[in-house]
């Protein structure tokens, strides 16, 4: 065995000194350090897969609308040359609008899709009927689940429907519509169970006032996260329209604002963590450096029978790298043990009050996790990066040290 490492653990053998309860404290807070960041890196990562997961369910992957406000006519044979288009789930066109719902004095003014009664759970899928059936036959509407409780209607009741023709004409007026409620849906995302209805597209055109054509045409494919696919998707779907006024929307630029702001919170959340294992770091030098001071006379001794300053260096920087390499391993471990026993500890301090993921509020049944390899990667990384950084400048002390003095002291 080296030198250098022989004493290096030999000054890790536990003694009754401050030296030794400070390096077990900057071990732990090593550990806590890591431990956070890959539990928070995980958990933000949980959040955005179930977010996509959700927001790619119910949006089209694709969206094609017409250019300077018109429509688009000829909607059918556009769809069919789109649906044969390998990797197109769905091809669906639709006239989406916002409206005003009214029940018993109650008012909402949520999204309403104009939809091929026969297409609408091909291009949003929302799971089984939280009530009812998806039947958009006739003179029904289907609703969200937060939409049904904030006008405190159910299967069955008619809810009254005002076209938007009402506040963009000044000259005419629009009678309203009612509709027979005949299912309600619940997705699990609050803004779409609570801002969307559907419609049959004959329907939603009467109310509109329209003979034909749609506002836009929503595809929805297979493949919509595999980057290559999808890029050869859009590219057939690019000259499908050729030759048209329309311009093509793709998920990514739809949402491109709620991706980026998940994106920044969680590199947010992280940076925040990091600085609790900064803190450990800092520990790591002070127990250094306290040991500098304790060990004062066997440096001077080491230099007197001839040690180089890189060998008593080496001393003290192995000894800051394995006090970061017992907290990296001890903080893997208890990150993999949290997080395969996330969902229990919720549960247990539910029990006494504290309610850290309610149902209610997030509309999941429990918190979702996935560790990426990257994250766990640059997080030991950075540790030893400063591990490195912070067992440099006491081991330059302790090689620094006049041998004469040292032995003296």
């Amino acid at each position: 065995m080296p030198f250098t490492l022989f004493l290096a653990t030999k000054y890790l053998r536990p003694k009754r000194s401050i030296a030794s309860v400070i390096t077990v404290f900057s071990v732990v807070g090593v550990m806590i350090g890591i431990a956070a960041v890959i539990c928070v890196r995980s958990v933000m990562t949980g959040f955005g897969d179930i977010w996509e997961k959700k927001i790619l369910d119910f949006k089209p992957h694709v969206t094609i609308v017409p250019r300077g406000g018109s429509m688009i006519h000829g909607e059918d044979m556009l769809a069919e040359r789109l649906r044969k288009i390998d990797g197109v789930t769905s091809v669906t066109p639709e006239i989406d609008t916002r409206v005003m719902l009214s029940f018993r004095g109650r008012v909402l003014a949520p999204v309403l899709i104009g939809v091929d009664a026969d297409e609408f759970t091909k291009a949003y899928q929302v799971g089984e009927p939280y009530f009812g059936s998806f039947d958009l036959d006739g003179d029904s509407i289907v609703i969200g689940r937060h939409v049904a409780r904030q006008l405190g209607v159910t299967v069955g009741d008619e809810v009254t429907v005002y076209s938007p023709r009402t506040l963009a004409s000044r000259d005419e007026v629009f009678l309203p519509v009612k509709w027979r409620v005949t299912g309600i849906f619940a997705c699990g995302q609050y803004d779409y169970d609570s801002g969307y209805v559907a419609a049959s597209l004959p329907n939603v055109r009467d109310l509109m006032g329209m003979e034909d054509g749609v506002l836009a045409v929503h595809v929805k494919t297979s493949c919509p996260t595999d980057a290559s696919r999808f890029a050869s998707i859009l590219k057939s779907a690019r000259e499908a329209v050729r030759g048209r006024s329309v311009s093509i929307i793709t998920w990514q630029e739809a949402d491109q604002a709620l991706f980026g702001a998940l994106a920044v919170e969680k590199n947010m959340t992280a940076v925040l963590m990091l600085l609790i294992s900064l803190v450990a770091i800092f520990c790591v030098m002070i127990t250094l450096l306290v040991m500098t001071v304790q060990k004062t006379p066997e440096i001077g001794l080491m230099k007197a029978l001839g040690f180089s300053r890189a060998q008593i260096m080496g001393v003290f920087m192995i000894h800051g790298l394995i006090q970061c390499f017992a907290g990296v391993v001890l903080g893997l471990v208890a990150s993999w043990l949290i997080l395969t026993n996330l969902q229990n500890i919720v549960e247990f301090l539910a029990r006494f009050g504290v309610a850290v993921f309610p149902e209610s509020v997030y509309g999941l049944p429990e918190i979702p996790h996935r560790i990426i390899f990257s994250d766990v990667a640059w997080s030991v990384v950075f540790v030893f990066v400063f591990g490195v950084l912070a067992s440099f400048v006491p081991a330059l002390v302790a090689a620094s040290k006049d041998p004469v003095k040292a032995l003296n002291e």
